[in-house]
């Protein structure tokens, strides 16, 4: 790769939330002439997690890894850097938007991502939480997924085995799968309560 064309960075950063302190590394990333290409911010517990995909000249991605550390030293943050290459994402033919809502228990999660695995799809994003226990019901746990398929999936199929675990497990639950294809775009809706 030419130093003419952007380099491409990950940054993971893990600390203690406390207030200006993602404003403190923005404007770092800044400071250093990288641009902030991708990113999330999620926290967990008392803690703060971010990732973000930085863009810049050669000069500009080595410069923020000699001086990041620093700064996450300064701010109690441990950081986590790889050099990775940008590229198009292919297109995928099928996209799932899965929703579920039903009581905790261990391997809930695991349950639905066996799920899309089993259906030759990618997870793309996965965010779950646990509300407590109140009045007298058990914890609830809350998914939300995007599963990709690189190849075109039989959605009536993925769709009957979604419904399937949402009964097994007494979840409510929502699935919206997306086809593209070269003329057009078709979505199907399927809602278990």
């Amino acid at each position: 790769m030419s130093q003419s064309q952007p380099h491409h960075l990950v940054i993971t950063a893990l600390g203690v939330d406390r207030p200006g302190i993602v404003n403190t590394i923005t404007r770092h990333v800044s400071s250093c002439g990288c641009n902030i290409e991708d990113s999330r911010l999620a926290m967990l517990g008392d803690e703060f997690t971010f990732i973000m995909l930085l863009s810049g000249s050669w000069n500009a991605i080595t410069l923020i890894e000699s001086t990041l550390p620093l700064k996450g030293a300064e701010l109690e943050l441990l950081i986590v850097m790889k050099r990775t290459n940008a590229r198009l994402r292919p297109p995928m033919p099928d996209t799932a938007f899965i929703q579920v809502e039903v009581a905790d228990s261990p391997h809930i999660i695991e349950r639905f991502t066996d799920l899309i695995d089993k259906h030759q799809m990618n997870v793309a994003e996965l965010v779950s939480r646990i509300t407590p226990a109140q009045q007298g019901l058990p914890p609830t746990l809350y998914i939300q997924m995007t599963a990709h398929s690189p190849t075109r999936t039989s959605g009536t199929t993925f769709e009957q085995a979604f419904n399937a675990l949402c009964q097994e497990l007494n979840a409510q639950g929502t699935l919206r799968l997306y086809s593209v294809s070269d003329a057009d775009s078709s979505e199907s809706v399927s809602a278990v309560r």
